[in-house]
């Protein structure tokens, strides 16, 4: 009898552990997916500023317009430099496509792949809402700021794991460390200089990546406008990767 009852206890402590670690687990997750609706709306287009700088202080840019709808359809179209206007990229979840308008047809690319060289790659560029790719838990934070360890949904995704820095006060995502499966620190990427974009939000406008595999170089993402637009579907597919451009107003 004492047996049974020492056994009950062990098995009422071990339901009351994999419930509270469940809640956790949830609560981290609703943490995450309220990082993605600060730092987007859900439907949105957007100007776009990147600077690849080298070690020997040469620098890069590119400007391009990007729409997005929903989870999982981005596109964007390049603006300048001269030598890549009218170029066009489509994500449709893990499926990447670019268009050049000399081929006349998109090609298949790939998320480590970058379109435009420097630190940051496709999956960087065209980044889908981190809650969609990734499940989350918490760690260790500060008293200023939470820290959750995301891992990948599935082998897809560029980055198998991410640890995220976001503040208590406002939820504001401030750093992001990507690493490999094997526990390799790829690149880590910080988010600064918040601002005012209108229509209720205000987010880091200026995320800067850096890498220990690419010593010496950098690539900063400068968000210039962002503003909530609704898209047919059809603005999503590779038939309309050579049109992007007559969306802009």
């Amino acid at each position: 009898m004492k047996k049974e009852k020492v056994m009950k206890t062990i098995s009422m402590f071990i339901i009351t552990v994999l419930f509270a670690i469940n809640v956790f687990a949830q609560d981290a997750n609703k943490l995450l997916k309220e990082v993605d609706d600060n730092l987007m709306p859900e439907s949105y287009e957007s100007i776009r500023k990147l600077i690849n700088e080298e070690p020997d202080g040469s620098k890069k840019e590119f400007t391009f317009f990007t729409v997005k709808k929903g989870k999982d359809k981005i596109a964007m179209l390049y603006l300048s430099p001269a030598s890549e206007k009218g170029r066009s990229t489509l994500r449709l979840g893990e499926n990447m496509w670019l268009y050049i308008p000399s081929a006349n047809k998109p090609i298949r690319i790939t998320s480590l792949q970058s379109v435009t060289g420097g630190v940051f790659n496709n999956a960087d560029i065209m980044q889908l809402d981190y809650s969609t790719e990734y499940d989350a838990t918490y760690s260790k934070g500060t008293d200023a700021e939470y820290l959750l360890d995301l891992k990948a949904k599935n082998k897809t995704v560029a980055y198998d794991r991410l640890k995220m820095w976001i503040t208590k006060t406002d939820k504001t995502l401030r750093k992001v460390e990507a690493y490999s499966a094997s526990g390799m620190l790829i690149k880590t990427l910080e988010f600064k200089d918040d601002k005012n974009f209108g229509g209720g939000l205000t987010r880091p406008s200026v995320i800067e990546t850096y890498s220990p595999l690419y010593k010496g170089y950098r690539s900063l993402m400068i968000y210039q406008t962002i503003k909530k637009r609704n898209f047919p579907d059809e603005v999503f597919t590779q038939n309309y990767m050579s049109r992007l451009g007559d969306l802009r107003k």
